[in-house]
């Protein structure tokens, strides 16, 4: 699949987001940032220097972000609450924006829910496993 260049950049923008719901970035998240940025197509200048500042950014709007088709937000959203369980602490702040977000891009409740409890059950087994990125690209 060709993702356009906006839905790229909102990918990475829903992780930075997603990160910095809870007010820390974890490595484990920043691990995740980077390996999926550069499969986007980022320099590692650019991603870099918005993790280094991602937490200070003022200009970061925490608006749900909207993808042009459902199978690019799906597949955000997996890799979302991946990167949200990955410090393995409950993240109930980011799973609300997420949440949110599956719902402006027309994501079934349901689904969402069944892929939270995926996540619940082996939260590490989740990072060790590809991108759900990877299977769209």
């Amino acid at each position: 699949m060709n993702i356009p260049v906006i839905d790229k950049s909102n990918y990475l923008k829903g992780l930075l987001i997603t990160a910095r719901k809870d007010k820390k970035l974890a490595e484990s998240e920043k691990k995740i940032i980077r390996k999926i940025a550069e499969r986007l197509g980022f320099s590692s200048d650019f991603y870099e220097e918005t993790l280094r500042n991602l937490l200070a950014n003022k200009y970061l709007i925490e608006d749900p972000v909207k993808f042009s088709d459902i199978k690019i937000a799906e597949s955000f959203i997996t890799d979302a609450l991946m990167l949200a369980f990955s410090d393995n602490k409950t993240p109930s702040m980011e799973i609300e924006w997420l949440k949110k977000t599956a719902i402006d891009n027309s994501i079934s409740i349901k689904w969402f829910e069944e892929k939270i409890q995926l996540c619940k059950i082996s939260p590490r087994n989740l990072v060790m496993n590809d991108f759900a990125l990877l299977s769209i690209i």
